[in-house]
């Protein structure tokens, strides 16, 4: 006889529907209770202004932490990669600069990535402590090449670079918001179908289990965290660009945003499991509470609690629709070629089976 199937198996299927759900109800709420800013067009075009660069750090994100691993360097080095497109534009004032400047932009971020790879990788120092180090390094390091001083690109408005990442398109829709959703589609295709995206869900479940199926544990954490160092300073250029401006703390106020992001998206702690899809809905969750509650005009000393709130009930919701630990980790092992276990069998457990454990 078959089983029933449960109401939400469909649900479990569309990866972030339930973020998705949360937004929309969000705004909903947002609509009802403060109608004359969110029925208008332009609350939304200004959200998709502001929260990419918090999107595109937490997408990055949302990869380490699927891995079991956690970077908090990131902040930095969007002042870092701001700092070095800056100075290459104002240094080298010809037409070509903006470009190389752009090339050394995400070059520093993927240099500052590559050292927390190694630390991480090679040395065994904990992730945690490893981007500590390198947040603390990496701002003072800004801070000291900058003399401690922010530095207007106010001519970047007349370069073709401005119009291709943050202009507007029909003269509304901000592009940056483009960039942020291309990357997103990009990076769910590796998480999901592609075989680094598996490699970081085995490394997340059990490194050991990833080592079993062949996985260079060593070399994939040096890719992710260079990885995760390229999307951050992509981020720093969507961030520099639209400002027209670098400063020493920019980056700053994004660490907390972009880690509260990927984990109501459904981004386990515990690594194993990621949404790409989550986190990009989780990031306007984040990115529009503040604006939402003072628009209601209850008063801005509300928002943590009513984030408290939202983020508690995104978690809870895709907890209670999510699917099983296990039976992800038996989905990759068959994707690999190999065969688990399933919990109710009763013989003994052989020498491989006890590897995989």
């Amino acid at each position: 006889m078959k089983r029933a199937r449960s109401p939400f198996s469909f649900v479990r299927k569309l990866d972030g529907l339930p973020i998705a759900l949360v937004l929309v109800t969000l705004y909903a709420a947002f609509a009802i209770t403060a109608p004359n800013v969110f029925t208008g067009y332009r609350i939304y075009m200004s959200f998709l202004q502001t929260v990419p660069p918090m999107l595109v750090l937490a997408l990055g994100l949302t990869f380490v932490i699927t891995a079991g691993e956690i970077d908090l360097s990131f902040s930095a080095v969007v002042a870092f990669s701001g700092f070095v497109f800056a100075w290459f534009f104002k240094s080298f004032d010809t037409p070509w600069a903006v470009w190389v400047g752009i090339l050394l932009a995400l070059s520093s971020g993927a240099l500052v990535g590559y050292i927390n790879g190694l630390l991480v990788a090679r040395i065994g120092v904990p992730s945690i402590m490893a981007t500590l180090a390198a947040q603390f390094f990496w701002s003072g390091l800004t801070v000291l090449l900058a003399g401690g001083l922010s530095w207007n690109i106010k001519g970047i408005q007349d370069n073709i670079v401005h119009t291709i990442f943050t202009g507007r398109l029909f003269g509304v829709v901000p592009v940056q918001a483009f960039w942020a959703l291309g990357l997103a589609i990009f990076l769910w295709f590796v998480l999901n179908r592609h075989r680094f995206g598996e490699a970081i869900m085995f490394l997340g479940d059990n490194p050991n289990v990833a080592r079993v199926v062949g996985i260079d544990v060593e070399k994939t954490k040096i890719q992710l965290f260079t990885m995760n160092g390229v999307i951050a300073g992509f981020s720093a250029l969507l961030l520099t660009i639209e400002m027209n401006t670098f400063w020493t703390t920019q980056g700053r106020g994004y660490l907390l945003l972009a880690l509260a992001a990927v984990f109501i998206g459904g981004t386990s702690i515990a690594g194993g499991e990621g949404s790409i899809a989550g986190t990009f809905f989780g990031a306007y969750i984040i990115g529009s509470l503040e604006a939402g509650v003072v628009a209601t005009g209850i008063g801005g000393y509300w928002t943590a609690l009513v984030s408290g709130l939202v983020m508690g009930a995104s978690v809870v919701l895709n907890i209670l629709i999510g699917e099983g630990r296990f039976a992800r980790l038996s989905k990759r092992l068959q994707s690999w070629g190999l065969a688990t276990r399933s919990k109710t069998t009763a013989r003994s457990p052989s020498q491989d089976d006890r590897g995989l454990r």
